[in-house]
C-alpha cells in the first residue's frame, strides 16, 4: 500500500469517477479491475444476489404460510441463521489459507443449492433449523471468498472493484425482490416452490461461472513479485486470533455496520409505532437505498483510495449516522407529511453511511492485515457484519426504541465515538505496519500477532 513515487498521478488518471471520457459504471463493468475473471465473477454475483433477493423477500411468508411455523419458531429460525452466519466468514478464511479459494466458493454455491432445494422436501422445524443455518453459513462464507478474490484480482484497484460489486449486488437484490413480488401476488404453494427453484437456479449458474474463472495466484503486497500458492498462507504466518490490534479493529467495526439494521428494522418500526406516516412510505426506504447505492457507490469509492482516506471515511460514517439518529429522534409523532419527510431524509443519511462504510471497512480490513496471512485475517474481519446482523435488530428493538428519542441520540453518539476511535487506532496500526515494512523487519504484524511485541502494531 506504500505508493511508489510518481504512481499517484497515474492512478488519478485511471480512477473511475474522475475521468471525463465516459468511464462510468457501465464502462467499468465492461473493463473491471481484474479483467476477464472479474467480469465473470461480477456476473456470478449478480445472479447470486438476484436469487438471494427472491428468497429474502419471500422466506418469512414461506415459513409462515407454507411450512406452518409460528412466531416463536420463526424467531428461532432467523436467530439460528444469524449465529451460523457469524461462523461462516472466519471458517472460509481459515480454509482459504490452505485450499484454493475458487473451489471453496463453488462449494459454497453448491452447499446453498442443496440446502435451499431441501426446503422443497422437508417441513419439520428441526430440519428447517439445520437447513437455514447451513444456508446462512454458506452465504457468509461465499461473501468472504468473493472479497478475497477481489483483493487478489483487483490489486490496488480493489476499491473500484468493491464499488462495482456493491452496485451489481444491489441491482440483483432489486431484481430478485421484483420477481418475488410476482410469486407472492399469486400466493399459492406452487408459486412459493417456483421462487425456491429460482433461487436454487441462481446458485447453479453462479457456480458454473466461478468454474470458468482462474485461481488468483498473486496476492498484491505479498512480497517481491507477489507470486504464491493459491489460497495458502505462509507457514508460521500471523494469526488474527492473537493479533489484538486487528481484533480491536473488527470489534469497532461492528457498530459501524449498524446502518443496515437501522434501515431494515429501525426505520420501518419507528414509522409504524411512533409516527402517523403512512405505511406505504416503508418500501421507499429500500428504493432510496438501492438507487443511491447503484448510482453513487462508484463516486464515493473514487474518493477513498488509501488507508488514510478510509480511516477518515470511518469517522465521517459516525457523523453521518449520528445525523440519521438525530433526525429519527426529532421526527414528529403527529403530522403524516412532516414525519414522512423526516423519515425519508433519515433513510438518505443511513444510505450515505452505508456508502462510506462499504469502502472504509473494505480498505481497512485489507490494508491492516499482514499480506502473508490475508485470507485468515479477512475471514475474521467478515465477522463484524455477521455479528451486527444478529445483534443489531435486538439492540434497536430491545433498547433503542424502548428508550424513545433519547435512545436514538445515545446510539448516534456511541457510534460516532466508536468511529473516531476506529480512525485513531487504524491510523496508528497502519503507521506501525509501514514503519515495520520500511525497516525491513519481516512480515508486518507477525510479532504482534504471536504475542512477541504487541505494542508496535496495535
Amino acid at each position: 500500500m506504500i505508493r511508489r513515487r510518481g504512481a499517484g498521478k497515474r492512478e488519478d488518471r485511471e480512477e473511475p469517477g474522475l475521468r471525463k471520457d465516459g468511464t462510468g459504471l457501465l464502462a467499468q463493468l465492461r473493463r473491471p479491475p481484474g479483467g476477464r475473471d472479474a467480469r465473470i465473477m461480477l456476473l456470478a454475483q449478480l445472479l447470486d444476489r438476484t436469487g438471494t433477493g427472491v428468497w429474502g423477500a419471500s422466506c418469512v411468508l414461506y415459513f409462515t404460510f407454507v411450512a406452518g411455523l409460528d412466531g416463536r419458531q420463526l424467531g428461532l429460525l432467523l436467530g439460528a441463521a444469524g449465529v451460523a452466519g457469524i461462523a461462516g466468514s472466519p471458517l472460509a478464511g481459515h480454509l482459504a489459507a490452505r485450499l484454493p479459494a475458487r473451489a471453496l466458493l463453488i462449494g459454497c454455491h453448491l452447499l446453498r443449492l442443496a440446502t435451499i432445494g431441501a426446503l422443497l422436501v422437508f417441513t419439520r422445524f428441526e430440519v428447517l433449523l439445520l437447513l437455514v443455518a447451513l444456508t446462512s453459513l454458506g452465504d457468509r462464507a461465499a461473501k468472504m471468498l468473493e472479497m478475497l478474490f477481489a483483493t487478489r484480482a483487483a490489486g490496488e484497484r480493489r476499491g473500484t472493484y468493491q464499488a462495482l460489486s456493491r452496485s451489481v449486488a444491489n441491482a440483483g437484490y432489486a431484481v430478485g425482490a421484483g420477481l418475488a413480488a410476482i410469486g407472492l401476488a399469486v400466493g399459492t404453494r406452487e408459486a412459493y416452490q417456483v421462487l425456491i427453484l429460482g433461487n436454487a437456479l441462481s446458485f447453479v449458474l453462479a457456480a458454473a461461472l466461478v468454474w470458468r474463472t482462474r485461481e488468483q495466484r498473486q496476492e498484491p503486497g505479498g512480497g517481491e513479485g507477489g507470486t504464491r500458492t493459491p489460497g495458502a498462507d505462509r507457514p508460521g504466518a500471523a494469526s488474527p486470533w492473537r493479533d489484538r490490534g486487528y481484533l480491536r479493529f473488527v470489534l469497532l467495526d461492528v457498530p459501524l455496520c449498524l446502518d443496515d439494521s437501522i434501515l431494515g428494522v429501525g426505520l420501518p418500526l419507528w414509522l409504524i409505532e411512533h409516527t402517523d406516516a403512512p405505511h406505504a412510505v416503508v418500501p421507499a426506504f429500500l428504493i432510496i437505498n438501492t438507487v443511491l447505492v447503484v448510482v453513487l457507490q462508484m463516486t464515493v469509492s473514487a474518493r477513498v483510495r488509501s488507508t488514510v482516506q478510509a480511516a477518515g471515511a470511518a469517522r465521517l460514517y459516525g457523523l453521518t449516522l449520528l445525523g440519521c439518529c438525530v433526525l429519527l429522534a426529532v421526527t414528529p409523532e403527529h403530522g403524516a407529511w412532516a414525519a414522512s419527510a423526516a423519515l425519508l431524509a433519515a433513510a438518505v443519511l443511513a444510505t450515505a453511511a452505508e456508502l462510506l462504510r462499504s469502502v472504509s471497512s473494505w480498505e481497512l480490513a485489507v490494508s491492516l492485515a499482514p499480506p502473508e496471512a490475508r485470507a485468515s485475517y479477512l475471514g475474521v474481519a467478515g465477522m463484524s457484519q455477521s455479528v451486527q446482523k444478529s445483534a443489531g435488530p435486538m439492540l434497536l428493538t430491545g433498547a433503542v426504541m424502548v428508550a424513545g428519542p433519547a435512545g436514538w441520540l445515545v446510539l448516534g453518539a456511541a457510534v460516532a465515538g466508536g468511529a473516531v476511535a476506529q480512525r485513531h487506532f487504524a491510523l496508528r496500526r497502519w503507521e506501525a505496519l509501514r514503519s515495520a515494512e520500511a525497516a525491513g523487519s519481516g512480515p508486518a504484524g507477525s510479532r504482534a500477532a504471536t504475542g512477541g511485541d504487541p505494542a508496535p502494531v496495535s
